[in-house]
């Protein structure tokens, strides 16, 4: 057997879950080929240990997965100035050069795409069909961008003056600091990375301490697609290291970009911190999405929907449906059919049962978050018509919730867990004024055109979608406005935050 095909198997003793499948009293292994098994930072082409290490958990059963390389201050240094070393040739490559090997990652990753779906299921406790959607979708953008980089164009200006040329030219910004969370540990990654290295850029990745395997795993596949030593780096480190390492990543003078996705509130201690070297920064950050349901929509439809945008990672996405807004004419049906569309098709298990399509939530302390959030919502009111309790670890059921009012806290802040509130608008105002809140995703269903485009065009938002769930795709752009975000990626405007404009004047010719 080739030492590539090794597998390396990881099994954790059962655990007890009280209101869940039998399925899921039993041993869970998880089998990857050795080579994507890292648990070592990956800086200038090599794998390094660190002083300590930090433990990976399973977040379905509290398990000990892994334990990685805990990173610091030094480590993260050593990966910026790689990357400083690396940009001076990388930049040189052609485009062509730079697609080719992007083409050659993609391929890489879609002939492993089985064994990455497995690491993200383990270390963020995702069903395995949706791990292998994040797969399929991450390594989509390292395919998208390998064909941008070839598309990368300047412009020739009409002078003003007879003996003068003007040409604006595209160059890239120089060393990248990717910073990416948990819930899509692999596609996040891509969708920067991608952008920044067809662009010509070098860059260091810290990922989210819950979920470093995954970035590891693509940093094995870098290296055997051909990506040249220092290019690709990968710092992985714990919560308690997190912020001397965010900060030599967000500081550095040797620094030129920041991409961030998480939080609002942490994209602005990392804007504040790149401030003093004044560093071009991109955030994907915290959305608030509302999903309107007007009494011209087609209920199933709508219903359809609302199951996909809102269970999809169990309620753990950036684009997640948080609020509902449902008009009084069709309120009731579209209840009852909400109602029994999550009994038919929501199963809570461990991520690796071929039937579960709810996982765990990351780790405790987020399923306290949406049981605060539940029982805020019930001592002011709110009827549970479906789940509404927390399980054994950090499963919480999906829940729905009606008679919800705008001062209950799912209303007001972003949920993050499988919990959608639903309140009954009577006017269209009421819709749009509660939409004015959300600055990245808003959902509308309607049968009638001209009120669609009325309300789309006055939402300040960065993302609509018009009578569908499920909008990513690397083609389109991604981001939010005002604070759900600075930039945007994907698209082929993703590449352009990795790009500066070089004005030059070429004067002196002769008539």
């Amino acid at each position: 057997m080739s030492p590539v095909c090794v597998p390396t198997t990881r099994c954790f003793l059962p655990r007890v879950f009280p209101g869940l499948p039998p399925a899921m009293q039993r041993c869970f292994s998880l089998d990857v080929p050795a080579p994507l098994l890292r648990t070592q930072s990956y800086v200038d082409g090599r794998w390094l240990p660190a002083a300590s290490v930090f433990p990976v958990l399973d977040p379905a059963t509290g398990r000990e997965i892994a334990r990685v390389a805990d990173c610091g201050p030094a480590e993260a240094r050593r990966a910026v100035e790689a990357a400083y070393r690396a940009f001076s040739s990388w930049k040189q490559f052609t485009a062509k050069e730079r697609s080719i090997l992007l083409r050659k990652w993609f391929d890489l990753m879609t002939l492993h795409k089985e064994d990455l779906a497995k690491l993200i299921t383990f270390e963020s406790g995702k069903p395995m069909k949706e791990s292998l959607g994040e797969i399929t979708y991450s390594a989509s953008f390292l395919e998208w961008f390998s064909e941008e980089a070839r598309r990368v164009y300047g412009d020739i200006v009409p002078s003003p003056a007879k003996d003068r040329k003007i040409f604006l030219l595209k160059q890239p910004v120089g060393v990248a600091s990717i910073i990416t969370p948990w819930n899509f540990p692999s596609a996040m990654i891509t969708r920067k990375v991608g952008a920044a290295l067809a662009a010509g850029c070098t860059v260091v990745v810290k990922p989210a301490e819950d979920t470093p395997l995954s970035a590891l795993a693509l940093a094995e596949l870098a290296d055997q697609a051909g990506i040249p030593a220092g290019v690709f780096n990968v710092v992985p480190c714990s919560k308690e290291k997190t912020p001397s390492v965010g900060q030599i990543l967000c500081t550095d003078p040797l620094v030129a970009k920041i991409s961030f996705t998480g939080s609002t509130a942490t994209g602005k201690v990392l804007l504040k911190m790149a401030a003093d070297t004044v560093k071009k920064a991109s955030m994907e950050l915290g959305g608030h999405a509302p999903f309107i349901v007007f009494d011209s929509a087609d209920v199933d439809m709508a219903v359809g929907g609302a199951m996909a945008s809102k269970f999809r990672n169990s309620g753990q996405t950036c684009v997640c449906s948080n609020r509902f807004l449902v008009q009084s004419g069709i309120y009731d049906r579209f209840m009852d059919k909400l109602g029994r569309a999550m009994d038919a098709e929501l199963r809570l298990g461990h991520g690796s049962e071929p039937d579960t399509t709810q996982g765990p939530l990351i780790n405790a302390r987020a399923a306290e978050k949406v049981l605060h959030q539940i029982s805020d919502a019930v001592s002011r009111g709110a009827k549970v018509l479906r789940g509404g309790k927390r399980l054994d670890g950090s499963f919480v059921e999906p829940t729905l919730l009606s008679d919800v009012t705008t001062d209950m806290l799912c209303l007001q802040e972003e949920t993050f867990g499988p919990v959608l509130p639903v309140l009954r608008s009577v006017r269209h105002r009421d819709s749009s004024a509660a939409e004015n809140s959300s600055h990245q995703t808003c959902y509308l269903y309607s049968q009638d055109v001209s009120q669609l485009w009325r309300v789309l065009e006055a939402m300040e938002t960065g993302i609509v979608g018009v009578n569908e769930g499920l909008l990513s795709t690397p083609e389109a752009t991604f981001g939010g406005v005002k604070q759900s975000g600075l930039g945007r990626e994907g698209s082929k405007y993703g590449i352009e935050e990795y790009l500066e404009v070089k004005y030059v004047c070429f004067g002196g010719l002769k008539p």
